[in-house]
């Protein structure tokens, strides 16, 4: 059970608005990136945020509402697969963190680990921030239970592929899906094994 032990670290260097940025999705083979940040008030306590992975979906979507409503601001963002391929995961990854840091305008940002440059404010990246920072943790539940929602709504559009319980990863039954069905308009071109079956 997470407390903001990292957030007062910060707040004790001088910098009064903290927030914790994380994504999910890019590993995916299909759907967006997303990416959420998240500012929380010094005194909130939210039970259970923990790493958002070892929570269950139920679990997940209690504590996203419970966020949003504890939070003093938060921002999704994402971009679709057409936009990861044509400019690649790393700067897609980039550019919603960046979108995340221009929309709440914070002091310091706690980021799990990633490969970013176009930071604009003091940052700490964290590795495995999700499993160990309070607000880190917070942005991968609502992130990811925002990413989850858009895939079960593609399983409605295409449900010859099973996004509802893959949500758009390389399991075995997305992989037999791929080759019975060939590519959708949500692939992501530019991945293996995607790109070779697009070019078939």
């Amino acid at each position: 059970m997470l407390k903001q032990k990292y957030e007062e670290k910060i707040r004790a260097l001088g910098f009064d608005v903290v927030v914790g940025i994380d994504e999910v999705g890019r590993g995916a083979w299909a759907g967006p990136i997303v990416a959420a940040g998240v500012i929380f008030a010094p005194d909130v306590f939210i039970s259970g945020i923990g790493d958002s992975k070892a929570l269950t979906s139920k679990t997940r979507e209690a504590l996203a509402q419970e966020i949003k409503g504890k939070a003093l601001a938060y921002h999704i963002a994402q971009l679709d697969s057409t936009k990861i391929d044509e400019v690649g995961v790393g700067v897609a990854n980039e550019m919603i963190f960046v979108e995340i840091i221009q929309k709440l305008q914070p002091k310091f940002a706690l980021i799990d680990k990633a490969f970013c440059k176009n930071i604009s404010v003091p940052h700490e990246f964290i590795v495995k921030g999700d499993a160990k920072v309070f607000s880190i943790a917070a942005a991968s539940i609502i992130a990811k239970v925002y990413r989850d929602q858009l895939m079960t709504d593609f399983d409605q559009k295409f449900p010859e592929y099973g996004f509802g319980s893959h949500k758009g990863y390389g399991t075995s039954v997305h992989q037999e899906a791929l080759m019975k069905h060939g590519v959708c308009e949500i692939h992501r071109k530019s991945y293996k094994p995607i790109s070779q079956l697009s070019l078939l």
